[in-house]
């Protein structure tokens, strides 16, 4: 569950880090963001991209607070 948990929280910071960097660039980093492909966030991609990082830390803590299995 641990390397679940991490592995998601990895492609949260991932979407989001890149989705951002697609608004701040211009459209550079068009080919993996996962935001502006989503039709009723037009207007709305930035803050997306923030709940998306603010989601993965959230995951990340959450993961690392997950003990094993007894």
């Amino acid at each position: 569950m641990k390397n679940f948990l991490g592995f998601v929280s990895f492609v949260l910071l991932t979407q989001g880090a890149g989705g951002i960097l697609h608004e701040v660039t211009g459209g550079r980093f068009n080919l993996w963001t996962v935001v502006r492909r989503i039709g009723f966030l037009d207007g709305y991609e930035i803050y997306a991209c923030v709940l998306l990082l603010v989601l993965a830390v959230a995951v990340g803590a959450a993961s690392d607070s997950v003990g094993p299995r007894d």
